[in-house]
This record gives C-alpha cells, sequence and structure tokens, in this order.
C-alpha cells in the first residue's frame, strides 16, 4: 500500500507541470487570422480583455476563443475593428 501511495503522490507531483502550463500561458502566443479585415490578431490581455466586454455586450456565455465557431470569431473581430483599446478603455498594467 505504501508503494502504491508513493507512485501516486510521485504521479502528482510530476504531472503538475504538464497540467499547469497551459493556464499560465494564458494563450499569449496565439495568433489568429481575421479572414474578414484580412490580417492577424495575437491574442494577449487587451485582446481578452476585449473579448470580455464583447462577450458581455452580445448577451453570451463565455466560451474560450480557441472554440468559437468561426462564424463567431468573424463577428468578433468586426466588432474588434470598430472598437480601439481607446474606446473600450482598457488598460492593463
Amino acid at each position: 500500500m505504501t508503494r502504491f501511495l508513493n507512485a501516486a503522490l510521485l504521479c502528482t507531483v510530476l504531472m503538475t507541470p504538464v497540467a499547469v502550463a497551459p493556464t499560465m500561458l494564458r494563450a499569449d502566443d496565439r495568433v489568429y487570422h481575421d479572414k474578414g479585415h484580412n490580417d492577424d490578431h495575437t491574442w494577449n490581455a487587451h485582446e481578452d480583455k476585449a473579448y470580455r466586454i464583447w462577450v458581455k455586450q452580445n448577451h453570451r456565455k463565455y466560451r474560450d476563443f480557441a472554440r468559437l465557431s468561426d462564424e463567431d470569431r468573424e463577428s468578433y473581430w468586426a466588432w474588434r475593428h470598430e472598437h480601439s483599446d481607446a474606446v473600450l478603455n482598457i488598460t492593463i498594467h
């Protein structure tokens, strides 16, 4: 029984960085292509905050942007081109 508990503890310790790493990255390295405006957008803290504003304004349930349908992504990018960080009063410290 002790061997089993030690092995389980070891697995937990070794797997924790693998499980936590994706949430720590915050998707800062993802780049999305906006087909409608033919440009690319890097997902960062500013974009995440703008996306959350869009979700609220459009009375939607929050979903990870990567899981949205192409139609919803295009809708967001069209909205985003009309709403700069200054217009949305986004400041990230």
